[in-house]
């Protein structure tokens, strides 16, 4: 339907590793540019990560090398794996599905997970 369903989010160290899905469904994952975007307390919410029908893929500089965003089109899932994460990595994550229409786009997102990094 319209919702999307995350999950993956957690409590890791430093340095550490997580790996968050989003599951969309077929009508809306086959059409859209997905992407991560997160937010942190008394932060506006940013794009993190998006990967275009196409494949392309982009990601803010704060995450290049870190991050790693795909999918996977049997399972209509969209993936975020990210090492090497950082404090300032927490935040809760949401997966986001947009679609672009003649007559402008289509953003669908999911309920958001949390990520909380431990120095």
């Amino acid at each position: 339907q319209v919702q999307l369903v995350e999950s993956g989010g957690g409590l890791v160290q430093a340095g550490g590793s997580l790996t968050l899905s989003c599951a969309a469904p077929g009508n809306i994952f086959g059409r859209s540019t997905m992407g991560w975007y997160r937010q942190a307390p008394g932060k506006q919410r940013e794009l993190v990560a998006s990967i275009t029908k196409g494949g392309t893929t982009n990601y803010v500089t704060s995450v290049k090398g870190r991050f790693t965003i795909s999918t996977d089109y049997a399972k209509n899932t969209v993936y975020l794996q990210m090492n090497g994460l950082k404090p300032e990595d927490t935040a809760v994550y949401y997966c986001n599905a947009r679609i672009q229409m003649f007559t402008g786009a289509t953003t669908y997102w999911g309920q958001g997970t949390q990520v909380t990094v431990s120095s």
